[in-house]
């Protein structure tokens, strides 16, 4: 009985895998994605589910209704991080019911980037066990029936190629059958990589993290007074470069000639989160619960005054960032190195808050993964470009702003993301010039007629790029327009409009030369 339910599982998982990639290949028609890829997510959560009762039990399910939420985000606003969350939540579904459970991140990172690598190998080592399986009561296996239908099979086609030359109608008929190409087989290939990894997770996805041993960071020569030592120089180095942030970033004192504040704040943002990093990891490696190290009164007071000299730095290193993009502008990138600094600071709060706690390194690993999961959840779910956008217009020089003159170039390679921005800065109190320029790259936006990518008419016209974010967006762009929206100003006959809405002229005509004056004549002379 537990043979024949087996049996009826596996080929139930293969005829989801085999809708699933049916479905990819109609759906992926000219690689254009819309919300229907939440929807194909949340029903291959759902078939998973299904062909799968382990994976609605205990932890999985938690894990799986996650990644029924994320579905919901792909089904919003379909992106690669929505993506990425989606299959790691689903992922750790699968792989829960062969594990004793949620231990700690790191192993878990390991489960899943094995899970990744086993995926492709994971359909060819199940394919034996179709041709595997012996008769039961009389009933066929799949090694039986093609071993019943080779001889058949091969006949018939036999058949059919000497009709088809024989007879000129089914030679036609044959020759408007189209075979796929290889390109489309590969794409086949890796979808049924995709998901059969889901169906049927490979064994090594969860034995490899069995057998690793706990992390640990280490360093040679940590010694009780070598770290006494470490952490006094450390502290003076510190005191250095924060004093200096304090005269010259905090308090606005006016920096030596040749140097700008632009200048000061940018070069020095990231190269101070790698120096907290680096910070972090020593007070992982020389404060281990029950050391030596950690057990002195005089290192704990020297460590959380390090600690407290880091979290200063990375305060100045948010302020360096935020001060440059007063100057210059706001981008995704800028939002999400903001986000990074915030957590590394978080990281050396929970690394001393360990260390005056005795937590474990587990929990630790596990309160900065959660914490890093949480802001990608919330980039997944906010449009930072749109954000950024946003906040350019609302401080570009043009509408009264310290900064530089607005990219309007940048906001048009934003797409849909600058449209509500774009109108309105178009709808303020503008240069007539300059208003134009605006509407130009509204325009090319909302009803763009190069390519279709940055015409959000088009995109929602048609079901395959159709978005429910990008349908919210253009209904408040239409209320916002009225019914009869601004036209940029007429340009001269060949001329045309850059990124920025500005008018390219035509080149002048290359001047044309007088033709030369015809010689006269020879004549001869009188008497000649």
């Amino acid at each position: 009985m537990h043979g024949r339910r087996s049996r009826f599982t596996f080929l139930a998982k293969l005829l989801v895998a085999t809708l699933f990639v049916l479905a990819t290949d109609w759906l992926f028609e000219g690689c254009r994605i819309g919300s229907w890829l939440g929807a194909l997510a949340f029903a291959w959560a759902l078939a998973s589910a299904i062909v799968r009762p382990a994976v609605r039990r205990g932890p999985s399910r938690v894990a799986l209704l996650i990644a029924g939420g994320f579905a919901l985000v792909l089904a919003y606003d379909p992106g690669l991080l929505a993506w990425a969350l989606f299959w790691t939540a689903l992922s750790i579904a699968t792989l829960l019911p062969r594990t004793d459970g949620f231990d700690d991140a790191w192993r878990w990172m390991v489960r899943l980037l094995a899970h990744a690598l086993t995926g492709p190998l994971t359909p060819l080592s199940d394919l034996p066990r179709l041709f595997r399986s012996r008769p039961h009561q009389g009933r066929l296996t799949m090694r039986a029936l093609v071993v019943m239908l080779a001889l058949p099979l091969a006949m018939s086609a036999l058949f059919v190629a000497l009709f088809a030359r024989a007879n000129p109608l089914i030679a036609h008929a044959f020759a408007h059958i189209e075979l796929p190409t290889l390109g489309e087989a590969a794409f086949w290939l890796l979808m049924l990589a995709t998901v059969w990894p889901s169906l049927r997770p490979h064994r090594w996805a969860t034995r490899l993290a069995t057998s690793m041993p706990a992390a640990k960071v280490t360093l040679p020569g940590a010694s009780l007074p070598s770290v006494l030592v470490s952490l006094v120089l450390f502290n003076a180095v510190f005191a250095v470069q924060n004093g200096l942030d304090i005269a010259f970033l905090w308090s606005d004192a006016s920096l030596p000639a040749g140097v700008s504040l632009a200048e000061y704040a940018h070069r020095g943002a990231y190269p101070l989160i790698v120096t907290a990093l680096l910070a972090g990891v020593f007070v992982l490696a020389t404060m281990k619960p029950g050391s030596a190290t950690a057990g002195s009164p005089a290192i704990r007071r020297l460590v959380i005054l390090w600690v407290a000299q880091n979290l200063l730095l990375v305060a100045s290193s948010i302020l360096r960032t935020c001060d440059y993009i007063a100057v210059f502008m706001l981008t995704a990138w800028r939002l999400a190195a903001l986000a990074w600094m915030a957590l590394v600071g978080l990281g050396l709060v929970l690394i001393c808050w360990r260390m005056l706690t005795g937590r474990s390194a587990r929990w630790l690993i596990n309160c900065n993964a959660l914490a890093a999961l949480l802001v990608l959840t919330v980039s997944s779910i906010i449009d930072l470009d749109a954000a950024a956008a946003a906040w350019n217009v609302r401080h570009a020089r043009e509408v009264g702003g310290r900064g530089v003159a607005l990219d309007l170039c940048g906001l048009h390679q934003l797409g849909p993301a600058a449209l509500l921005p774009l109108i309105e800065l178009e709808q303020g109190r503008l240069d007539p010039r300059f208003r134009d320029r605006v509407r130009s790259v509204r325009q090319q936006i909302l009803v763009g007629d190069v390519d279709w990518q940055t015409s959000l008419v088009a995109r929602q016209s048609n079901w395959r790029t159709w978005t429910w974010r990008d349908a919210t967006r253009l209904d408040a762009a239409r209320q916002l327009l009225g019914p009869h929206p601004g036209e940029p100003l007429p340009i001269p006959a060949g001329a045309t409009r850059d990124c920025d809405g500005a008018v390219e002229l035509p080149p002048p005509p290359p001047p044309t030369t007088p033709p030369p004056a015809p010689t006269p004549p020879l004549t001869k002379a009188p008497g000649a």
